[in-house]
């Protein structure tokens, strides 16, 4: 992200001793404490998951050294120590299903995660093969959230999915777009299967998915979540030396990163925003955006002001 440190807090952390819970035995260690995450229910279910997430592209596609994968590891330490679970990674993310397989098995933390990925293949062949294949990477016998990627032949895929849901691969079906541009088949092909949770990009300056995407979700009860809340780093740029709003301090918000990952939190429709990152500090930022309220109508249109 353009110049994001300078706008991450530097406040002193308290640490906690905490431990994963259950049958994980990984010690989490001393990790920044965090105020508890917001839950929003899945429409589909009502079965609720915390509103900030993790993404995967560009952030787990990295190699086998200890100075790559060491930095992740705190990643996903200080995530899952606040009570985050939804990871979102894809096969078209390079090496990001296998390092993200690789680091929760060796720390034991799968059965912590609500894992989500993605079918992006032509046939049906293609497609169940692709899926296998992210089994194996991913080092799991089934994941969460199963999404078709882009939309790419996604009437077959669609299909594919919902037989593996039926075969207990996948518990929750989906569909994908990360641009402008995809609303309008996004929003069709929404309309047409029906599936437990859409993906679509969002951000202060791409509100695109207010006029069409969200409407629809919010009517058929489809689960939101939200894929580039920082606008592929445009957003720090845009703000680049500029003061948080007065009002940010009142909001509990410390950094613009919070206070983008805030606004795309504040539509109703959304369920979750998936920000992707390999820094530890940042990862601390962000989760910290899923213990505050809401925006208010006025301070979102007073970060719509400020950066568009």
């Amino acid at each position: 992200m353009l110049s994001r440190r300078r706008f991450v807090s530097g406040c002193a952390l308290a640490s906690a001793g905490l431990a994963v819970a259950g049958s994980t035995r990984f010690a989490l260690g001393a990790v920044p404490a965090t105020q508890a995450l917001q839950m929003r229910a899945i429409p589909s279910t009502g079965e609720r998951l915390p509103v900030i997430g993790m993404g995967s592209s560009g952030s787990f596609d990295v190699g086998n050294s200890a100075a790559e994968l060491d930095p992740l590891r705190e990643v996903l330490r200080r995530f899952f120590a606040a009570g985050a679970t939804l990871i979102d990674t894809a096969p078209g993310y390079g090496n990001a299903e296998a390092v993200l397989g690789r680091l929760l098995a060796e720390l034991e933390l799968r059965s912590r995660a609500f894992l989500a990925t993605k079918i992006g293949a032509t046939g049906r062949a293609a497609g169940l093969a692709q899926f296998q294949r992210s089994l194996q990477l991913l080092q799991t016998d089934k994941v969460e959230l199963l999404q078709v990627h882009s939309l790419q032949d996604w009437k077959t895929q669609i299909e594919v999915i919902n037989e593996l849901k039926a075969q207990g691969k996948t518990r929750y079906t989906g569909v994908t777009h990360w641009l402008d541009s995809g609303h309008d088949e996004l929003a069709e092909v929404v309309r047409a299967v029906k599936p437990d949770f859409l993906q679509v990009n969002y951000s202060v300056i791409s509100r695109s998915a207010e006029t069409r995407i969200f409407p629809i979700a919010k009517e058929l009860g489809v689960a939101v979540l939200v894929n580039r809340a920082f606008d592929d780093g445009r957003l720090f740029a845009r703000v680049k030396g500029k003061a948080l709003p007065a009002w940010a301090a009142e909001a509990g918000i410390t950094s613009w990163a919070q206070a983008f990952l805030q606004f795309a939190l504040s539509d109703p429709a959304v369920t979750a925003v998936i920000p992707a990152t390999g820094k530890p500090d940042r990862q601390t930022d962000n989760l910290k955006a899923g213990s505050e309220a809401v925006l208010t109508a006025a301070q979102r249109q007073s970060l719509i002001d400020l950066v568009g």
